[in-house]
């Protein structure tokens, strides 16, 4: 969305094509942007009618290059693209880090890798995660958001506060990350029961959504965490959920590098997570946030403690603001349309 919002529309025109018919909820507001939405009709990324069409898109003779996100379908599209479309180069962003990929895909991203004509890696955490050949032929690019736009929510905080119940003195710790495993929702939530049992003045919430929700709210109810840690489920308005609140807390077992981190920063928000992936590149533990081994419940509870005291909050703060600037997503994605342009100009030699 940053990448449509900020795009040299001058210079290029951008569409987008998603897999899965219901995983469409940013396609209203790529429109809303002028870009031409496509959805290939699969049921799962492992079914074969989405290659199809993408079949019949690149054979439209419209394309340049297909700059495409997830290793498996990347896999796929690689060997499709040079089948149908030799002339469209292919650019690949690698967001997560290559351990964390079941065999299957891990294996076949990395036999197809050979077939991008450039690629990038969200943090140079995953760019070390590849194998040696991968990572000559891979740059790093960390994202970028919209600072004005996310700043400008700062006006809601209130309303979201109260929408949530925390009170003027009450810290509001607020997580944004899908029900998967690599969040670690049970070590958040043990860390939320260990500080609430603790006793100060603080609140949680969660939006997410995902294949373990069941169990995350089975483990919520168990540990009887009732209505001091909100599970708010999807929301369309993390930006301004992440307006009202004072900390930002992720208990993840890996990561690449989260774009709500980085929207955290921009309003100032401080960061208490564990030390994984891109992580570490973009929060400074003990200045603009602070930093815990994964899988340690018990030192992302005492961090959490500790950056809830106002004197240390507010320190944090100021170092969260002053970090924010660093994401803008202009120069983020002027690097991303520079490798597009390389990639055209090989072809064209």
């Amino acid at each position: 969305m940053e990448h449509a919002r900020v795009g040299d529309r001058d210079r290029f025109e951008y569409e987008a094509a998603y897999l899965v018919p219901g995983l469409d909820h940013l396609a209203p507001a790529l429109e809303a942007q002028a870009v031409r939405v496509h959805c290939l009709g699969a049921a799962h990324d492992a079914d074969p009618r989405w290659v199809a069409r993408l079949v019949h898109l690149l054979r439209a003779g419209r394309f340049d290059v297909i700059h495409v996100h997830s290793p498996l379908s990347a896999s796929v599209a690689r060997l499709v693209t040079r089948v149908a479309a030799p002339a469209v180069r292919i650019v690949y962003t690698e967001h997560n880090r290559w351990p964390s990929y079941h065999p299957l895909t891990r294996a076949a991203n990395r036999c197809t890798y050979g077939a991008n004509h450039a690629a990038i890696a969200v943090s140079a955490d995953v760019r070390t995660s590849m194998s040696r050949r991968a990572q000559a032929r891979t740059e790093v690019i960390h994202h970028g958001v919209d600072l004005a736009a996310i700043r400008a929510w700062r006006t809601e905080r209130a309303t979201v506060r109260a929408e949530l119940g925390a009170g003027p003195a009450e810290t509001l710790a607020l997580t944004v990350a899908n029900y998967r495993p690599n969040k670690r929702y049970p070590d958040l939530l043990a860390a939320a029961r260990v500080v609430l049992d603790d006793g100060p003045p603080i609140r949680f919430a969660a939006a997410g959504h995902g294949p373990l929700a069941v169990e995350v709210r089975a483990e919520h109810a168990r540990l009887g965490l009732g209505d001091r840690f909100a599970l708010l489920g999807h929301r369309d308005d993390a930006i301004r959920l992440l307006a009202g609140a004072d900390l930002f807390v992720l208990a993840s077992g890996h990561e690449g590098l989260p774009v709500a981190v980085m929207e955290a920063l921009a309003l100032g928000v401080p960061v208490v997570a564990t030390r994984v992936g891109g992580l570490p590149e973009v929060v400074t533990d003990g200045v603009d946030g602070l930093l815990v081994p994964p899988g340690d419940p018990a030192a992302l509870a005492a961090a959490i403690r500790r950056a809830s005291r106002p004197d240390e909050r507010a320190r944090l703060a100021t170092g969260a603001a002053a970090a924010g600037d660093r994401f803008a997503a202009v120069p983020a994605v002027r690097r991303i349309e520079a490798v597009y342009d390389r990639v055209r100009a090989r072809e064209h030699r």
